[in-house]
């Protein structure tokens, strides 16, 4: 193997984001007007890479550094390079470094970076079947029932068709990494009817976004490392991310002390890892092979983490005076109700009506099976740790 590396032309990876953002961005801009440009010349070609090379790919996360989302990247990244022996090197940089979060879609068409580690659900501007990949109706299925459907139920198909076929987006991705339920927010006082939401001012994204527009909240959508400032300021009355650890480093305990977890408007999520098709396309099949299977490597090592990393957040933040508080079935039945009407016109779309019934018939057939087959956990933990 020679020392010949293949590179994108981007920032230094030890660039910090602050550093990094002028000149990286400017590059971004021409790097889309090059794209284009191309485009229109009919002149998009990648040379095929040499086996002999160690290939380098420049991949943002739509995380802050001290995010467990970004280590969670890293974990991915981490993976690649090890599976292709040093063929392969994907240098991570943490959202902002290039782009923020919300334009890491476009930066990676345009060619500014190669990949990157984010979540469906920013590109619902796009098109509301984004979310139904990353933020889906609740329908009794669990994230890690979501990415089974993915895998053996004609998921991935369906997204490369939104994707490739429908959107025409120089873009290959894989869905990988289960989350947890996520928590309703984070609040000034305890959410006790729906009534208490009407007319708040709410961070959330997706499809969850119109779940609570139904429910007469006011939503706000922006990125994870700009949740925290915005409540501080009186910007936001409430806000959702994600789990306790993240929720925990972004500094949410700072600012409030009311966690209310157990939601149903975004009770099964996953990640998205994505690369310019392009550039993916030049890679030797062999290469393509590991960004796919790292993906569903890195997705087992994920939930493993985060069940150790997750609880033992929610037990720092506990001690820190935060009040956890289960959101109550009002609450949840307001949000299934809620859930039915945005179902019913969303589905006016006939794409948007292809995914979600497919995810309902595996849904309605792997929970049913579930609910019938597994053995309850809550009598044995009562018995032992009670």
């Amino acid at each position: 193997m020679t020392d010949e590396t293949t590179r994108t032309d981007a920032v230094a990876a030890d660039t910090t984001p602050a550093e990094a953002t002028g000149s990286s961005r400017r590059k971004f801009i021409g790097a889309a007007a090059g794209a284009v440009a191309g485009a229109a010349a009919g002149a998009v070609a990648m040379p095929n890479v040499s086996r002999a090379q160690t290939t380098t790919l420049r991949f943002q996360s739509t995380w802050p550094a001290r995010d467990i989302f970004h280590e969670f990247a890293a974990d991915y990244c981490n993976t690649v390079n090890t599976l292709s022996g040093g063929r392969l090197k994907l240098e991570l940089l943490p959202a902002g470094a290039v782009v923020g979060a919300l334009q890491l879609q476009d930066a990676v068409i345009a060619g500014a970076l190669d990949g990157g580690h984010g979540v469906t659900a920013y590109w619902y501007g796009k098109n509301a079947a984004f979310s139904l990949f990353g933020t889906p109706p609740a329908m009794g299925w669990k994230a890690n029932h979501m990415l089974g459907w993915i895998k053996y139920g004609g998921g991935q198909a369906l997204y490369d068709e939104l994707v490739q076929n429908i959107l025409k987006l120089d873009l290959v991705g894989f869905l990988t990494g289960p989350m947890p339920s996520q928590p309703l927010g984070w609040f000034k006082k305890e959410i006790k009817t729906i009534d208490d939401m009407k007319g708040m001012k709410y961070r959330t994204v997706g499809l969850a976004a119109d779940l609570n527009k139904e429910l007469g909240v006011a939503v706000t959508i922006m990125g994870g490392g700009d949740i925290v400032p915005a409540l501080d300021r009186g910007l936001l009355d409430g806000a959702e991310f994600n789990n306790p650890s993240s929720d925990r480093a972004l500094g949410f305990q700072d600012v409030t002390k009311t966690y209310m977890v157990g939601s149903y408007h975004q009770s099964a999520e996953c990640f998205e890892v994505i690369f310019n098709r392009t550039k993916y396309n030049g890679l030797p099949k062999e290469l393509q092979g590991v960004l796919r299977v790292a993906a569903e490597a890195a997705s087992a090592d994920m939930s493993w983490k985060a069940m150790d990393r997750y609880s033992k957040d929610l037990e720092e933040l506990k001690k820190a005076g935060v009040k956890v508080v289960k959101t109550p079935d009002a609450v949840l039945n307001a949000q299934m109700d809620a859930w039915k009407k945005v179902i019913a016109a969303k589905s006016q779309d006939a794409f948007f009506k292809k995914v979600l019934d497919s995810q309902m018939a595996w849904a309605k057939r792997v929970i049913a099976f579930e609910d019938e087959f597994q053995v309850r956990t809550d009598l044995a933990y009562k018995a032992m740790f009670a």
